[in-house]
């Protein structure tokens, strides 16, 4: 048996292993089903679209607001952008406060925005 014959023999050999260590497996790895997981990654494209809503309050606040004045951007404008844009029908108030207030603090808004953001902390 030559060298070439040997290498493609491994290589088809590990190729019938992996395929055989897949179809016994199934994906338990990544599960999408499973109870823990699924709530994982709804929790994550929560918070994913209350940030995305967020910001898209504080950008469209600032171009409503004239020239030299402040942009008020406040928590019911994040809710309702949840809702409207990723169909979230309940979002919780104190969840878009501290998203707004992340979004404003890492866009350094405080220069020209407002927020009622921190008196919505309870």
């Amino acid at each position: 048996m030559s060298f070439d014959a040997a290498v493609g023999v491994l290589v088809v050999v590990t190729g019938a292993v992996l395929v055989a260590a897949g179809v016994l497996w199934k994906g338990r790895a990544v599960r999408p089903l499973a109870p823990r997981r699924a709530r994982s990654i709804a929790w994550e494209r929560y918070v994913r679209a209350l940030t995305r809503s967020a910001e898209l309050a504080i950008a469209s606040a600032r171009g409503a607001a004239g020239r030299g004045e402040p942009a008020i951007v406040t928590v019911e404008s994040v809710v309702r952008l949840a809702h409207e844009r990723f169909g979230y029908e309940e979002v919780n108030r104190a969840h878009a406060a501290a998203a707004l207030r992340h979004a404003y603090e890492r866009g350094r808004c405080a220069a020209d925005c407002m927020t009622d953001a921190y008196s919505s902390i309870q």
